[in-house]
């Protein structure tokens, strides 16, 4: 935020879990990079953006991975 205060617009990272018409559900977030860009923030690719990516990418993961018994195990 301190290279262009307008990313506050986008911060904090944000995620979006819907389903659809067909039942589907998902998880959506704007990858930090993008924000970034979108922001025109010098160093987009930087260490920062990167990490915050990658954390961005794990928790997504970590929230979207089934645990416990399957439906057709119970």
């Amino acid at each position: 935020m301190q290279a262009n205060q307008t990313i506050g617009m986008d911060l904090p990272l944000k995620t979006l879990v819907w389903r659809d018409a067909s039942g589907v559900t998902w998880l959506s977030y704007n990858d930090p990079a993008f924000i970034a860009a979108r922001h025109s923030v010098d160093g987009a690719d930087d260490t920062t953006v990167n990490a915050m990516a990658v954390a961005a990418k794990a928790i997504a993961s970590k929230a979207t991975t089934p645990t416990g018994p399957s439906p057709a195990n119970c």
